[in-house]
């Protein structure tokens, strides 16, 4: 955890998630989600130490508790913007592609498996959709590419694009400095949150894979 602190605050933590987020919808094994929870949760650690002297130092825990907002929203922007240009990169080379590419879905296990569960998603529409699948294992690359090769206008799938990463990336980030306040900046507040990222990846592709219980989940 130490690392990560000291990536935190060298900055280099924003490129490596970015690298991350943006190869992510290509190569979904990447650890993207992960990366940016353990990054929330080592900028927020000292908030953790500051809220257990609060009532010593009353005024410096204030100070602390908001000191790494900052770092926080920052690292939301890079994921987001990270997953929208990824999206927008594997939309465009699907568009101009599609049978290639729909035969290098076929060629990997992992894609298929996804495609298999969520592929209805971008021939029955976009909008809530979009976002339940950008949770879902798999389910970024499913979508971006699907959306390329069925040739879907830009305007009807770009803009969900952009609202399911900046949710994605706010949720990672969320469970990251959740995790550091209830448990503290250490391995375990990490593994607890990815945890956590991990389960409501299962339950979106659920929702996504059965429409009864996805048109309850939005009634």
């Amino acid at each position: 955890m130490e690392i990560l602190v000291s990536l935190a605050d060298s900055g280099w933590i924003y490129a490596i998630i970015t690298l991350s987020v943006l190869l992510d919808v290509f190569l979904p094994v990447l650890p993207s989600g992960a990366l940016v929870i353990m990054a929330a949760t080592a900028a927020a650690g000292t908030s953790a130490t500051a809220t257990a002297t609060a009532a010593v130092r009353k005024g410096a825990a204030v100070l602390d508790d908001t000191a790494h907002l900052p770092e926080l929203l920052g690292l939301v922007a890079c994921a987001a913007s990270a997953s929208l240009i990824g999206d927008l990169v594997a939309y465009r080379l699907a568009y101009r592609g599609g049978k290639h590419f729909e035969e290098a879905v076929a060629r990997s296990r992992r894609l298929s498996a996804a495609q298999e569960r969520l592929g209805g998603v971008v021939s029955r529409g976009g909008g809530a959709l979009v976002v339940l699948a950008r949770f879902a294992p798999a389910g970024r690359s499913v979508v971006s590419l699907g959306a390329g090769v069925a040739r879907r206008k830009a305007r009807d799938f770009l803009p969900w694009s952009a609202l399911a990463g900046l949710v994605w990336a706010a949720y990672g980030v969320g469970l990251g400095y959740l995790g550091s306040q209830w448990l503290g900046a250490s391995w375990i507040a990490t593994g607890v949150s990815v945890l956590a990222l991990f389960v409501g990846g299962l339950a979106a592709a659920y929702v996504v894979q059965h429409p009864k219980r996805r048109r309850e989940a939005t009634a």
